[in-house]
């Protein structure tokens, strides 16, 4: 019973602290999840993009709190032609770390892919707002969006069109 009250402060710091580190910024992965992370992208490059995944992912279950996890997932669900799952991680990374360039483009990105072009011009301007015309993301962003729809999705949409006489 003496112990009762000393206990429970400890206890109160012990969960205070371990709420405080887990909420700071992670700004570098794990060095475990680091490995995992150059894994996927070697995989990813030599176009085994289930295998990245499965790297990412398990970057991920290392170290939950990396943001730039669910961007490298999300390329890889895109390079897939998984364009809904990489929208998902895109702004899994967007609620994290809200002001993301590469984030924002990305999802741009997959948006104009999926056929939202309309979506896509409003990442675009969320990005020219925030880090100009000439910013590497906006340039890359644009220029997706000039280029349009992949030709698999403007066939299918004149397919599914009605004929007009």
């Amino acid at each position: 019973m003496r112990f009762a009250p000393a206990a429970a402060a400890l206890s109160l710091f012990l969960a205070t602290t371990a709420s405080v580190s887990t909420a700071q910024d992670n700004t570098s992965a794990d060095p475990r999840a680091a490995a995992l992370i150059l894994q996927g992208d070697a995989l990813l490059k030599a176009g085994d993009t289930q295998g990245a995944i499965d790297a990412y992912e398990a970057a991920l279950v290392v170290d939950p709190g990396y943001t730039p996890i669910f961007i490298e997932l999300a390329e890889a669900a895109r390079q897939d032609g998984l364009q809904g799952k990489a929208i998902r991680y895109y702004r899994e990374a967007l609620i994290r770390d809200p002001g993301n360039f590469a984030a924002i483009s990305g999802e741009g990105a997959a948006l104009v892919e999926k056929g939202a072009l309309e979506k896509a011009k409003r990442n675009l301007a969320r990005l020219e707002s925030l880090c100009g015309a000439n910013c590497p993301e906006t340039v890359a962003l644009q220029t997706r969006i000039n280029a349009g729809p992949p030709a698999r999705l403007a066939a299918e949409t004149a397919q599914d069109a009605p004929a007009s006489n």
